[in-house]
């Protein structure tokens, strides 16, 4: 899958993937409906990390369709209640098939 962060790059993640980015971002939605700045902070910081360190940068050269598009690193929280509302940016998974 393509996971581009707005304002810096697009990364490819193997799709074992999907579940972990999607608790993280199910941590950010919970953290703006609270209202907590500080944990709503954390957890963006904590999902653009993970992104950052499971995925391989495309090249300028690859561009491709974005999966998954996540607001610049220095989003507010006031910004974040128009992105982050029910499922998030990230749905969860599709289910296994038997």
């Amino acid at each position: 899958m393509i996971v581009r962060i707005f304002s810096e790059d697009q990364y490819r993640l193997d799709e074992s993937h999907h579940h972990e980015l999607n608790t993280l971002d199910d941590a950010v939605v919970a953290a703006v409906e609270a209202d907590d700045e500080d944990r709503f902070h954390e957890a963006y910081e904590s999902l653009l990390d993970f992104i950052r360190k499971h995925g391989t940068v495309l090249g300028d050269d690859e561009l491709e369709a974005s999966d998954f598009i996540m607001p610049p690193a220095d989003l507010s929280l006031e910004e974040a209640r128009e992105e982050f509302t029910g499922e998030g940016l990230i749905p969860d998974p599709p289910a296994a098939t038997a």
